[in-house]
């Protein structure tokens, strides 16, 4: 929407009206001097305008409005092959899928150029019409004949059939001018509605009264989620998170572990329970409020263009270098940071990248210079090596106190230290408790953490040290 809508909306809005105004004010003075010398023969010369003018709304029959729609919706589908390519073409050369790709490029460009002599076989007829009745040569031969007439008549004087010759021309430039731009109108007022689909669609609702929260004990009660109607991804989910504990969740792939982390932020509002914070549903909670109690790390780190230590301090904007500091420290990412540039003064996308688990450490620095109640992990340490990890499970555990803390776990050290830990399947909670009961009850979890000891020793047979231990599929 951003990169093309408004960019088509763009011209009808800063250039149209300018053009437009020049287009009609002096044909307007025009017409007004014409009708004092004859407003006969005006009349007459405003025969090629009124031709043109009655065809114009023969482009834009419902026929040829689907047409366009179909043209911009084929020129979508070129624009999503192309990034799809582009963003997949490691996996794309890694599997030999070159050829698939190129030929979903193939047809992409197949259908759009269907779609597009579709739609100009559908305006090319009434654009020559209009294009022909606006023609000079038109509108000269409809003013002598006209004007011939008159005169052989002695309706008019010949002298006054001058002005109609030289003015009568520029008539016909407020059609010309919105013939040249009907193509801008109508791709303006197709973009136009989607942008205001995307405006009409309704932000999650914020509460009239908002509540303060009692403390900081997170309660997910009867919690039923699906992002399409009819599937649910989370079903009936009932997990509480003391303060002072580590939860781990674990899972599979697709059970349901980032979607439920997902919504202690409200990114989404549960179809069916609620999830409360301090005993206050985040429903009933302000926006700020909740983002001053709970901090996040996500797998999918987002950095903004500015200095490291902007980025650190994203949630506490006026803490100091030593605050920073001591933060990129416990996520062990200070020396890193040391070895840029301009240290922390370094802008990251100009002076220096990070990679994904540099990047991790700084999301975690982040966090623990926020310092909120309630921190919430998921798969924050994917990318890091054990060193980085048992660094940030120390900074995790030392300053604490009561903090809760949720984390998507992937390492048995991580579920180790853990105080309790739910295991998500198919959206349902099928165990919890501590990782020593889970093991004696050798259901699940057990499963899950034979799985990741055989994969440990396979790391440790094959000298990958570094090699993550992830859930069992």
């Amino acid at each position: 929407m951003v990169g093309e809508d408004v960019s088509a909306v763009h011209p009808f809005i800063a250039h149209a009206p300018g053009e437009l105004t020049a287009a009609f004010v002096v044909p307007l003075v025009s017409l007004a001097y014409l009708f004092t010398v004859d407003w006969r023969l005006t009349l007459i010369t405003l025969v090629p305008v009124a031709l043109a003018v009655a065809m114009v709304p023969l482009m834009m029959t419902p026929a040829r409005l689907r047409e366009q729609e179909e043209f911009d919706a084929a020129m979508g589908r070129i624009a999503s092959s192309v990034v799809e390519f582009v963003q997949g073409i490691a996996v794309v050369k890694v599997f030999g899928g070159g050829e698939r790709a190129h030929r979903a490029f193939r047809t992409a460009v197949g259908d759009f150029v269907s779609s597009f002599y579709r739609m100009v076989r559908g305006l090319s007829g009434i654009a020559a019409g209009v294009q022909l009745a606006l023609s000079p040569p038109f509108v000269l031969l409809v003013v002598l004949i006209g004007g011939a007439v008159l005169v052989t008549s002695g309706g008019m004087a010949p002298a006054d059939l001058l002005p109609f010759l030289l003015l009568g021309l520029g008539l016909t430039a407020p059609v010309a001018a919105l013939g040249h731009g009907f193509d801008d109108l109508q791709a303006a007022r197709r973009a136009a509605g989607r942008i205001a689909e995307v405006a009409a669609v309704p932000a999650l609702p914020e509460p009239a009264r908002p509540v303060a929260p009692r403390g900081h004990r997170v309660e997910l009660r009867d919690v039923r989620f699906g992002y399409d109607e009819g599937h649910e991804v989370l079903r009936g989910i009932d997990v509480v998170l003391e303060p002072g504990t580590v939860t781990a969740v674990v899972g599979p792939s697709g059970s349901g572990k980032s979607t439920l982390v997902q919504l202690l932020p409200r990114f989404f509002d549960p179809t069916h329970g609620s999830v409360r914070l301090g005993g206050v549903d985040l429903r009933e909670l302000d926006g700020r409020q909740l983002y001053a109690t709970v901090s996040f790390v996500f797998q999918d780190v987002r950095l903004l263009r500015a200095s490291v230590a902007d980025n650190i301090a994203l949630a506490v904007p006026d803490a100091g270098l030593d605050d920073v500091v001591r933060a990129a420290r416990q996520a062990n990412i200070h020396d890193r940071i040391l070895e840029l540039p301009r240290g922390y003064d370094t802008v990251l996308g100009a002076d220096a990248t990070f990679s994904g688990g540099e990047a991790q450490r700084i999301s975690i620095a982040r966090a623990l210079l926020a310092d909120t109640p309630v921190l919430v992990l998921d798969e924050a340490t994917a990318f890091a090596d054990p060193q980085t990890e048992r660094a940030v499970r120390h900074a995790l555990a030392t300053p604490a106190g009561d903090r809760t803390v949720l984390v998507i776990a992937h390492r048995l050290e991580t579920v180790a230290d853990a105080d309790t830990v739910v295991v998500l399947e198919d959206g349902a909670v099928v165990e919890r408790g501590s990782p020593a009961e889970l093991l004696a009850r050798d259901g699940r979890f057990a499963a899950f953490w034979q799985s990741c000891l055989k994969r440990d020793d396979h790391a440790n047979a094959t000298g990958d040290s570094n090699a993550p231990l992830q859930v069992s599929r």
